[in-house]
């Protein structure tokens, strides 16, 4: 499990294809990155995946057929930035929310104006999971936890702050560009508890 508070930004160093799968290593940036193990989880831009390979700065995953067709990261350019994130511990706090890794969709990057000191994003979803969002809700958004400001059919506005930009791969990140999204795991088990019941 992760929090979707970005640790560090890394980028992408080298991506190897592999009969249809990928093998990447990946610069650990500002990572907190002391005594990283073998088989460990690491959240790259929303993604969960299996460290398989490390050195002092930076670590090797492979990326499966369906991750890389899923996600952002079959798209993923050499030199990318990537929000990193590493598992959470059971002894520390829970500062975001509870966030899996495991990707619900891609949606697009719409628009994105000034509001005070902060800037707007609003950002396309894939209508089945706009019923998953709700107002002042949390949404995961390329390994980001977020706050929903408002949502509609197609698409959600999120407020980004500047330490929030600063501090993430959103620096980076403009208009046009794909993002992974992942919807509150509270959303989907009250939806499976709720047509459990119907069906009981």
């Amino acid at each position: 499990m992760f929090t979707g508070l970005i640790q560090g930004v890394g980028r992408l160093l080298e991506r190897e294809d592999r009969d249809g799968d990928a093998r990447m290593r990946i610069a650990a940036g500002a990572l907190p990155f002391a005594n990283p193990k073998l088989g460990e989880s690491i959240e790259v831009n929303g993604v969960c995946l299996t460290v398989i390979g490390h050195d002092a700065s930076s670590f090797a995953v492979d990326a499966s057929t369906e991750t890389l067709a899923l996600t952002t990261l079959g798209a993923l350019r050499h030199g990318r930035a990537l929000n990193l994130e590493r598992a959470l511990r059971a002894d520390e706090r829970l500062g975001g929310h509870l966030v899996s890794g495991h990707v619900d969709g891609v949606g697009r990057v719409l628009d994105v104006w000034p509001d005070a000191r902060a800037h707007r994003w609003r950002i396309a979803a894939p209508r089945a999971l706009t019923k998953y969002i709700a107002g002042k809700g949390s949404i995961c958004v390329d390994g980001v936890s977020l706050t929903v400001n408002a949502v509609d059919d197609a698409s959600f506005e999120v407020a980004l702050i500047p330490h929030t930009v600063a501090h993430t791969a959103f620096a980076e990140t403009v208009v046009g560009d794909a993002v992974n999204l992942e919807v509150d795991l509270i959303a989907r088990y009250v939806e499976r508890l709720l047509a459990a019941r119907e069906h009981a």
